[in-house]
């Protein structure tokens, strides 16, 4: 993972852009699909019926297109763009944490929403979400949202917590026992925010605005606090799998997380819950963008288009607990339910600070530290540093 870290670290030296970017030019018409597609993904974006038959949007697609879905599974924002920067896929379902790296360097390219007929029945609180939108040019279309929970076992909280502070702050946890050496944090430079985000709840005199847009004197103390989580932290976490098997097996009782991890677990019958604590949650928005060299740009258009149907978007939302980008999806769907839209977050929008690429020259004061030095920085912590 530090390895991927540091690859990034040239990348992330574009931060220092002003918000112009270089593009490919954006396609005008479609043509004849190519027969495949190749898609960077998170973990349980795609799904093809192979792990439950019920879930399964990629194989009516390839029967209707003729485009093979070829996925490529990726943990961290930060594998993404090098992922990306690397070439040779089409699309990847890219955060806010790295959709705007993509856009400056050039990685990616403006898409025709002209030729996106579902493109209308996006989100409207999605559809120029400044993540993807870049001089009122798009850079792809919306796929899902989530909040980054807090996950917990409840054999040891009875009752949710109310604050992130079990796993900010050393402490007796609820069954007597000391949170050292039982919480996770996430790995990724990118979890700098989510100490800012607890900053700006109980140290309002910082002045923290938003949490990825720091000074210095807020970014070192968002490093402070997250030098003494490190005392705490049995594992920083990326890949969901293991997370849920440390759940599992490995004694961790509290973490910062996805919905996704917490349906398979209690879907296995395990004592887990989450919530969003008082402080609200850093979270995703997801964008499906289109590589600058595209090879098969065709298929990559007709996958944008499938993304966005209702069924689609509620199959997913079910499978990984996030919320569709299509708010159609909320109503009529078996799997995920009239509810399910509620229960996965669809009204907690305004408590989520979706996650974006800090950047030198930052809207709330000015002057901000770039996100090349949180990839550093963050480097530093994990490391003891």
């Amino acid at each position: 993972m530090k390895t991927v870290l540091k690859s990034c670290t040239a990348m992330a030296v574009i931060l220092s852009f002003a918000g112009q970017a270089v593009s490919a030019e954006m396609m005008t018409k479609l043509g004849e699909g190519e027969g495949q597609v190749d898609i960077v993904a998170w973990p349980g974006y795609i799904e093809r019926g192979e792990t439950d038959a019920a879930f399964d949007w990629v194989t009516d697609f390839e029967k209707a297109t003729g485009c093979k879905v070829n996925v490529k599974t990726a943990n961290t924002s930060d594998e993404m763009v090098a992922l990306m920067n690397e070439g040779g896929f089409d699309l990847v379902t890219a955060s806010g944490d790295a959709s705007l790296r993509l856009i400056a360097g050039d990685r990616v390219q403006p898409v025709n929403v002209d030729l996106i007929p579902s493109w209308n029945t996006v989100d409207e609180r999605l559809q120029s979400a400044p993540w993807h939108t870049v001089d009122g040019k798009h850079y792809g279309t919306p796929y899902q949202w989530g909040p980054n929970v807090l996950m917990y076992n409840t054999d040891v909280f009875k009752e949710a917590p109310a604050s992130w502070n079990v796993v900010f702050e050393e402490m007796d946890l609820p069954d007597g026992k000391s949170n050292v050496g039982r919480v996770q944090a996430y790995d990724g430079p990118i979890h700098i925010a989510d100490a800012a985000n607890y900053l700006m709840f109980h140290q309002p005199d910082l002045g923290i605005k938003s949490p990825y847009e720091l000074n210095d004197d807020q970014y070192k103390a968002a490093l402070d606090l997250l030098r003494a989580q490190r005392k705490l932290v049995s594992r920083y976490w990326h890949d969901a799998f293991i997370q849920m098997d440390d759940f599992k097996n490995e004694g961790v009782v509290a973490s910062g997380s996805w919905p996704f991890q917490v349906n398979i677990l209690q879907s296995e019958g395990q004592p887990i819950a989450s919530t969003i604590p008082e402080e609200g949650a850093t979270g995703w928005a997801d964008t499906t963008m289109m590589h600058a060299d595209a090879a098969h740009p065709n298929c990559a258009y007709m996958w944008m288009e499938h993304s966005l149907s209702p069924k689609v978007q509620g199959d997913l939302a079910a499978w990984f607990g996030s919320v569709p980008s299509v708010p159609a999806a909320c109503k009529g769907n078996e799997l995920l339910t009239d509810e399910g839209c509620a229960t996965n977050g669809f009204n907690d929008f305004e408590r989520i600070k979706f996650w974006r690429t800090p950047v030198s020259k930052c809207e709330s004061q000015g002057e901000c530290v770039p996100y090349y030095r949180w990839v550093s920085d963050y480097i530093g912590v994990i490391g003891g540093r």
